[in-house]
Formats: structure tokens, sequence, C-alpha cells
């Protein structure tokens, strides 16, 4: 399954339902540009092994690129282009003055030391500093990057340039110049639109069952902040397994349970389950907070959930997408369910650059408003045109950043 093929598909989908002008239309195709380095890594051994690094540039006709550098030894050209793709429609479907990029290098990071992964992150900024910069591209963690990684990276660029530029990077540690709420904005921001969602189709919290694929900090935190505000989780689950109590679950003694033996399986009052049975579950909302195309054609039509949230970025594919929609479950997409990481995000580099440091209340407070306003807006246009909350999203943003002509 090439990812950038399904987001052209994607693409041309939008396209036909806003009459988008051709013209525009085969300019959004390609992005502006895609940078591939060549990385040589003085390894521990005293050899030298040169590592293949991407960068891709999509658009930014709204702001600086903005999107995640992940190190993965799967990691290809066409994955970060369509990433670079989805991460310019998550900004403007979020409304937020950034564009998208993404990068990545091929590398397996759990095979290098300390000293050669600083190495490895800092040679991959000697060979993209004059692509990069808060006024150009403001990269940020992403699969197997840390914050740590990001400050190697924002230390190199600015010894290049010789001068200070916080801004560069998002992602920081907050004594680095990062931002108050990162760490659960990705979940916080899938909450509002869960609550939002929950409005439509006229369920009240204390009434609302829902199961979490995926106990990591995304998934953890969504469980955590929706059980705080009467939300009934009564299934979630890890790399391991899951566990269900459709009476609900007590989500702080399961993430003790998880910190004593490292998985959600054999909760007491509660049976164990699949990552698989998790999505089949008979619950009002579904939350994928795990892994990509985990809904498929083939358990697409076993899915009960009324709504889906899709936390994990790409958990459902395009041919189960037509199915959940023929069955009349509500899909809220991953470029508007999982924007409040890349809002937050936002908010760092607005305050690096400002020279400001918000309070955690102050930078929640945004987010529930941009959340809010960007749910109710892609709600309009999928009233307007009779489509799915997707194909919304798709049609809200790429009138967003055509608007401002390419």
């Amino acid at each position: 399954m090439n990812p950038f093929k399904n987001a052209m598909k994607q693409l041309d989908n939008a396209a036909g339902i806003m009459n988008l002008d051709s013209n525009t239309h085969e300019v959004l195709k390609y992005p502006q540009r895609v940078l591939e380095v060549a990385i040589p890594v003085s390894m521990d051994n005293g050899t030298t092994k040169v590592f293949t690094g991407y960068r891709s540039q999509y658009d930014d006709t709204l702001g600086p690129y903005k999107g995640g550098i992940r190190y993965h030894p799967g990691v290809t050209k066409d994955e970060v282009k369509a990433l670079s793709f989805w991460m310019m429609i998550k900004c403007a479907t979020v409304n937020i003055p950034m564009g998208g990029g993404k990068g990545g290098v091929i590398v397996n990071p759990k095979e290098l030391s300390e000293g050669e992964l600083e190495r490895l992150s800092r040679g991959y900024v000697q060979k993209l500093w004059r692509n990069i910069g808060s006024d150009k591209d403001v990269p940020a963690p992403d699969v197997y990057t840390t914050p740590q990684i990001m400050g190697w990276m924002r230390d190199e660029y600015e010894r290049i340039v010789g001068h200070s530029d916080p801004g560069v990077i998002t992602g920081k540690a907050i004594k680095d110049g990062g931002s108050e709420g990162r760490s659960y904005a990705t979940a916080q921001g899938g909450v509002y639109c869960t609550i939002e969602i929950a409005k439509k189709i006229n369920l009240t919290p204390e009434s609302t069952t829902v199961a979490i694929q995926g106990f990591g900090n995304a998934g953890s935190h969504m469980a955590r902040i929706l059980s705080g505000l009467g939300y009934k989780i009564v299934a979630v689950s890890d790399s391991r397994g899951g566990i269900v109590n459709m009476e609900g679950l007590d989500i702080d003694q399961v993430s003790e349970h998880k910190k004593n033996t490292r998985s959600v399986s054999d909760f007491s009052n509660a049976k164990n389950i699949s990552n698989e049975e998790i999505l089949e579950l008979g619950v009002d909302i579904l939350v994928p907070a795990a892994l990509e195309n985990v809904i498929t054609k083939e358990n697409a039509g076993q899915i009960k959930a009324k709504a889906i949230v899709e936390l994990a970025n790409g958990p459902t594919t395009p041919d189960a997408d037509e199915i959940l929609n023929a069955n009349g479950v509500i899909v809220i997409p991953d470029v508007l369910a999982n924007a409040g990481g890349v809002t937050v995000s936002y908010f760092e580099w607005d305050q690096n650059v400002k020279g400001e440091h918000w309070s955690e209340e102050v930078v929640i407070e945004k987010l529930e408003k941009i959340m809010v306003h960007a749910f109710q807006g892609v709600w309009t246009v999928k009233e307007k045109f009779n489509i799915d909350m997707r194909t919304a999203a798709f049609v809200s943003a790429i009138e967003r950043v055509t608007s401002k002509g390419l």
C-alpha cells in the first residue's frame, strides 16, 4: 500500500467534490521540495556508516513547513511525501499558520549508542540547515525521536548559523523552550473532538461507552481525561493485548497495573481480549490510538461503534472508510482528531519567536478554542456537501490553502 498514492486519492476525491480548478489541483499533487541527503556517521567501532535522510516540504502557503522527523528502518521517500501532504492538510484543517513538512532517516535507532545517535542527529542538521529555521521549516519529534534528539538538532543548527533560534525545532523539553501541556496535547485535542461528536449524536458522558486501542502516551492520556469527565472507558489495549469490562474500567488502577506488569493484560475485574476484538466491541465511541491500517475492508463491517475518533495516524484504510460510511459510522479523521499535538507545537513555536512562555491553563484554553472551532467548521462542510468527515476536512483544508493562492 503506497501511502503517497493513498494521499493523492484523498486529494482527488476532495478536488472533485469542491470543483477545484484543474491547474490548482495539478500543483497540489507535488511537494514543493523533497531533499534527500547522505549522512556519514563515525561509529563507535571506528568505521563510518552512511545513512539516508529525507525532508519533504510540501507546501508553505499558510506558513513555515511543519512536521516531525522519524528514525525508522522503514522510512521511504513516498512515506515522507505522504506524511508532509497530510501535515499540510492537518495544519489547514485547524487553521494554524503552518505548512506541511515531514522528515525521516532510514535507521533503527535502537541499534545505535547514544553517541552515534547524537552524531547522526547533528549530521542530519548539517545537511539540511540551509532549508530549516523558525521562518522556513520547523521540525519536531516523530517515531523514535525524542526531546533529547530535538535538543541536539537545535544546538547544531544554532552552532552553524551563529545565533539563537529556539523556534527552529518544537517538541523540546520545557527547560529548553518547550510548551506546557505538550505531553498530552494530542489526547486533549482528541477529547475535544469526542465531546463534540457525542453532542452531535445525542450522547451524555455518563451514557457513553468508549474503547481505546492503544494505551501508550496518547491513548492513556485520553482514557484518563475522558474518565475524569464521566465517560465510561470499557476497554483498552496495548501491544500485548487488551482488557474489557462493560461496566467500566478504573483507569488509574489500569495505569498502575501497566506500570507494574508492562501490560494492561490480566487486569483484575476485566476480561482479556485481543487488539482485533477491541475494534469490534459494542461501544458508542471507538478510539484507535496505536497503529496505522488497523481498520480494513476485512473488519470494517464488524465495527459496531457509532463514531470513531482517530487518535492514531492513518488507522483506517480507504476501503474501510467506504464501508464505515455506508454503515453510518461517523469517522472523525486523524487530520482533525489528533491535531492537538501539532497545534500545541505551533504554540511552542509562537512562544519561542515572541520570547514568551504561557501557562498550562492558557495553552489548554487556546487549544480548546481552536479544536472546537475546527470541528464545527468541518461538520458544516460535511453537512453542506453531504459527505463524510474525512473528505469534509480535506475540502475545508484545501479551500484554506488555495484561497491564499499557490
